[in-house]
């Protein structure tokens, strides 16, 4: 009898099309505005733009994101119950997840995104605003690379949970859930259109 264990749960949903419309035309806008983004994005070598280290408002700032943080919510709170998290305290009280960053991404042609994780953040996400063909797909990691040892590599064939690495290549509209420790990273846009995502992190209030 074979028993799974330790699963590495990925969730996936699609939202709208209307708010994908209006989060590429909101997105633009903002890459456009963000003089202290497209800065930050040329000094560190990032190919396009990236409003992760420049602005912390976007849900205040456009409403568009702010249906997108409540669109959301609501695929967050089935993640978790999935998961069989336990957000008591010692004291009964009754946590919360709460977005705690959202970030716009316009990745240019050839542009990556190197493996990471999220560290302090329990659930982490990417909604996918653009996404052209040859734009590339995100990649995760299985967990236990580091220890296996003298495993042999998995056939290319193999299932998905049986695999070191995943790729998944979403299409606009899609929305993606992880546990923020999952190490993943972004393929290279061979686009010469952008690839336009809202990647955004969760913890416990």
């Amino acid at each position: 009898m074979f028993q799974n264990l330790f699963a590495t749960q990925l969730y996936s949903a699609k939202l709208p099309a209307r708010l994908v419309r209006d989060l590429e035309r909101a997105s633009l806008i903002i890459a456009a505005e963000d003089q202290a983004g497209r800065r930050w994005s040329r000094e560190h070598g990032y190919k396009g733009y990236t409003s992760y280290a420049s602005l912390d408002d976007l849900t205040i700032r456009s409403p568009e994101f702010a249906a997108l943080e409540h669109a959301i919510d609501r695929h967050v709170a089935l993640f978790a119950r999935d998961a069989a998290f336990d957000l008591t305290t010692a004291k009964g009280r009754r946590r919360k997840l709460k977005m705690d960053s959202i970030w716009v991404n316009v990745m240019a042609k050839s542009g990556v995104h190197a493996p990471h994780i999220h560290p302090h953040a329990v659930i982490s996400g990417t909604f996918y605003v653009a996404t052209p063909p040859g734009s590339g797909g995100i990649t995760f990691e299985d967990p236990r690379l580091a220890m296996l040892m003298a495993a042999p590599p998995r056939r290319k064939n193999a299932k998905p949970q049986r695999r070191s690495f995943v790729t998944v290549t979403p299409k606009a509209g899609t929305l993606l859930l992880w546990e923020s420790w999952l190490r993943h990273g972004v393929e290279a846009n061979r686009s010469a259109r952008p690839r336009i995502s809202v990647s955004f992190n969760y913890r416990l209030d």
